[in-house]
């Protein structure tokens, strides 16, 4: 039987099972005719829209299709050229009244699940698309059918649990680790005849890199498009005989002779057998689960939108449905990712001048915009700023960016209070080291209420209300939307981009942390039956699963739940959850291993089930997301269990025999500075100055953050001498704090070569340079500096600083001290 959740809608906000259109803002999508006396400056341009002169609509409803889908398709470019009056039934645009094409649209929307929608199949089966790929036409129209259904308060993304086919676990294939097989069988093929585009040293760099003559590189490309159980269906077969894709000879024996190169190297795999004794779920693979992508978020005012859900290798489509379509061309080394993205290696992303317009346009109009992203920079590093986001004419004047600069996220706009390079930009605090190496939502807002501010995943994390009450009347209609560098190819960013949306309106807190929410990428529900292990029928284990990136996919918050209305008449004993891939427990990831609960009457709930975890775990993308296959294992569930054995503690590994010596001395890292420089200085730290904790918080980065001494740099000594400095100028501005420190010292005298050791002895005792005592004896340890030599320096510079104040000179020996190698080298 299958459940429409009726009962869910109330209860299962925790594991986010229903989309309720009261709760949801409208999707994407609009008017380009201002035909209502609000205007709404999300739609489009008006040039392709049709001026409507018929009867006013009669209820609210038809109002809402009107603005939300008659406007954006009754030009004669979509599809105003056929379903009108007179025309190809249904005419749901046509002109003469809408009353009347409102009931015609009725017969082909689901407004309960737009994408089901008989119009959305329709286009994206490839009728009248006009769009290059019928995909992005389809995902528009279900943006358009969306935002009629949000709008009217129609439930819309409504989660359907239907019981999913039973499927055994059965015996399975998986690719090794080692590419030697590949290399023997189809990797030759591929390298003869797929070289010419499909390689990075071709003139044309079309990834993937299948026929690279990097074996391992060409094998990481094809893994994906190679069905190891049958392999007549892969998709490098499927290429050759159904769409003539660069055959060399002819296409249907060409097709034939990968079939069997693929099957050569599938017949040298072992299977993998199930182990009979396991207690084990049915098995399920994505294209069983249920569809649960992006319901819920906040897209009222979206101008500019990219899911990168098309598999297109030249472009990032734009799918808001705001005309013109400001889509992206793909150049230079840029990859689609899995699970909805592209990688920048060495590329970008950018839009045409004409059709960028439309974000100067349209965000002038209402005077505030967001730009909303979903990113996963590839290191902490990148500098510049790194360009993720910009719409800009070159590297020094722009109308918008949102970059990188190592751990901060930075936010430059042109405005009245700023110049045209949009300076002063907005950047997360330093020591907040908010950017990191990771999936993040970042949100920049600007308008003339609040100024400028920055969100990371959902919380405010920088702002300049300096910039309220300035404008964008300076903004230039002529600049590019570029992403992953900047127009002029000057400022590379590398990383994922997933999700990008430019809204001409801010989006508030709770809508930033609305969408934070909702997350990204294509998600599914995947509903594992355990029926035939415990006393309540259809009885299923139910993830949120999605591919997580080329890689791995993420598995996240269980719950148990029965779609029968009875609830356990006994407990079930649930201990030891494993998740399967192709016929074994995956090698990693199995985080509910440790999972030891009872359902019973008390913690189930008819309606919302009972939730096993709130965790999440990455697992191993294996054959890819149409052919992985993944099952549940238990230690117990129910009356039925497993006697596992505890793995063997691995061996340790051998030791690195290494080409060169090591060092028998190190650097001490950046907090080991602070401390040992505190301690010569006796700074308490409950009470280190204000001075000597911004200067660190600016200098930590440059400070070393490894012993291994081949890695100093001048940098790292430029770093220790501004610390050093700062420590020594608290210590001497502290009288109370000095005196204890060199109470042997008077500070109303000069300081000569007479008195100097006042002030030297207290410090080297503070780095454990002084001699040390031996059966009662002073004794220079021969691993130590010799405080004779060091002295010798220092009594250098009391003559090089004889003009200077006593209070300098004595900062000058304490920060030459603190800074030296002394401090430095462990």
């Amino acid at each position: 039987m299958s459940l429409t959740m009726t009962k869910f809608t109330r209860a299962l906000y925790p594991v986010v099972l229903v989309g309720i259109a009261g709760c949801l803002a409208a999707c994407s999508g609009g008017s380009g005719e201002k035909v209502e006396q609000s205007p709404d400056f999300s739609h489009g341009d008006g040039d392709n829209t049709i001026q409507y002169t018929g009867p006013s609509p009669s209820t609210a409803d038809v109002q809402n299709f009107k603005s939300s889908m008659w406007d954006n398709l009754t030009s004669e470019e979509r599809c105003g050229s056929c379903h009108v009056e007179g025309g190809t039934s249904p005419a749901f645009v046509r002109r003469d009244d809408i009353n009347q094409a409102y009931a015609e649209a009725n017969s082909v929307v689901d407004l309960e699940i737009p994408a089901n929608s008989r119009v959305v199949q329709k286009v994206g089966g490839g009728h009248n698309c006009w769009a290059s790929d019928p995909q992005v036409c389809a995902e528009i129209l279900t943006n358009y059918i969306s935002s009629w259904a949000n709008a009217s308060g129609t439930a819309s993304n409504v989660i359907v649990l239907t019981p999913p086919p039973v499927i055994s676990v059965a015996d399975s294939k998986s690719f090794p680790a080692d590419s030697a097989l590949f290399g023997s069988t189809v990797h030759p093929v591929l390298k003869n005849y797929c070289a010419s585009c499909h390689s990075e040293d071709s003139a044309l760099q079309q990834q993937p890199y299948l026929g690279s003559a990097d074996v391992d590189v060409a094998y990481d490309a094809a893994r994906s498009k190679m069905n190891l159980d049958t392999p007549g269906s892969s998709r490098l077969v499927l290429r050759l005989a159904n769409e003539f894709h660069n055959c060399w000879e002819n296409c249907t024996s060409d097709a034939n002779y990968m079939t069997q190169k693929i099957a050569e190297f599938a017949a040298g795999i072992p299977v993998t057998e199930v182990d009979p004794n396991l207690v084990v779920s049915d098995a399920l693979g994505l294209p069983n689960g249920i569809v649960v992508s992006s319901g819920g978020r906040v897209e009222s005012n979206v101008i500019a939108l990219y899911e990168f859900k098309s598999s297109s290798l030249q472009i990032a489509y734009d799918t808001s449905g705001v005309d013109p379509a400001l889509d992206l061309n793909l150049s230079g080394n840029v990859q689609r990712v899995g699970g909805w993205g592209i990688r920048i290696n060495d590329g970008k992303a950018q839009g045409s001048t004409s059709s960028s317009a439309k974000l100067a346009k349209l965000i002038r109009a209402t005077g505030e915009y967001s730009i909303e992203a979903w990113v996963v920079p590839d290191n902490v590093s990148q500098d510049g700023p790194a360009r993720i986001v910009s719409y800009s004419g070159g590297s020094e004047i722009r109308n918008f960016m949102l970059g990188q600069t190592l751990y901060n996220y930075n936010f430059a706009n042109r405005s009245s209070g700023s110049d045209g390079n949009g300076m002063p930009m907005v950047s997360t605090d330093d020591a907040a080291e908010v950017l990191q190496a990771t999936l993040q939502h970042v949100v920049a807002n600007y308008n003339p209420i609040e100024g400028m501010t920055l969100f990371v995943n959902g919380v405010q994390v920088a702002s300049n209300p300096e910039m309220a009450g300035t404008n964008l009347n300076d903004w230039d209609d002529t600049f590019a939307l570029a992403l992953g560098n900047e127009v002029d190819n000057q400022y590379l960013w590398q990383g994922v981009i997933r999700f990008l949306a430019i809204h001409n309106r801010t989006l508030t807190p709770e809508e930033v942390v609305t969408n934070f929410d909702v997350g990204v990428g294509e998600k599914f529900y995947l509903m594992f039956g355990v029926s035939e292990h415990v006393d309540l029928p259809e009885s299923y284990i139910v993830f949120q699963v999605e591919q997580y990136d080329s890689y791995s996919y993420l598995f996240n918050t269980p719950f148990f739940i029965s779609l029968s209305d009875q609830s356990p008449a006994q407990a079930i004993a649930i201990e030891g959850m494993r998740i399967g891939v192709n016929g074994r427990e995956a090698p990693v990831g199995q985080v509910y291993a440790n999972l030891n609960m009872t359902i019973d009457s008390a913690n189930y709930n008819a309606e919302t089930g009972t939730t096993l975890s709130p965790l999440g775990t990455i697992v191993e993308l294996d054959k890819g997301p149409d052919n992985d296959q993944f099952f549940l294992s238990f230690d117990r569930i129910g009356s039925h269990s497993y006697s596992r054995t505890p793995p063997a503690a691995p061996q340790p590994p051998a030791p690195a025999d290494l080409d060169y010596e090591q060092s028998d001395i190190g650097l001490r890292h950046f907090a080991e500075i602070n401390a040992t420089i505190a301690r010569m200085t006796r700074t308490p730290a409950a009470s280190t100055p204000a001075s000597v904790s911004e200067v660190y918080n600016t200098v930590r980065q440059q400070l070393p953050v490894t012993e291994a001494i081949d890695t100093f740099l001048a940098a790292h000594q430029a770093g220790v001498m501004q610390l050093s400095v700062a420590y020594c100028t608290g210590l001497m501005k502290d009288s109370t704090r000095r005196a204890t420190v060199f109470p042997g010292f008077n500070f109303a005298a000069d300081v000569t070569r007479a008195n100097a050791d006042s002030l030297i002895d207290p410090l080297l005792d503070g780095l454990l340079a002084n001699p040390v005592s031996v059966e009662g004896s002073p004794t220079v340890m021969a691993t130590q500096a010799d405080p004779a030599a060091l002295k010798t320096d220092l009594y250098t510079l009391v003559d090089d600083m004889a003009a200077a104040d006593t209070e300098t000179t004595a900062i000058a020996i304490c920060a030459a001290t603190a800074g030296s190698a002394v401090m430095l080298i462990q």
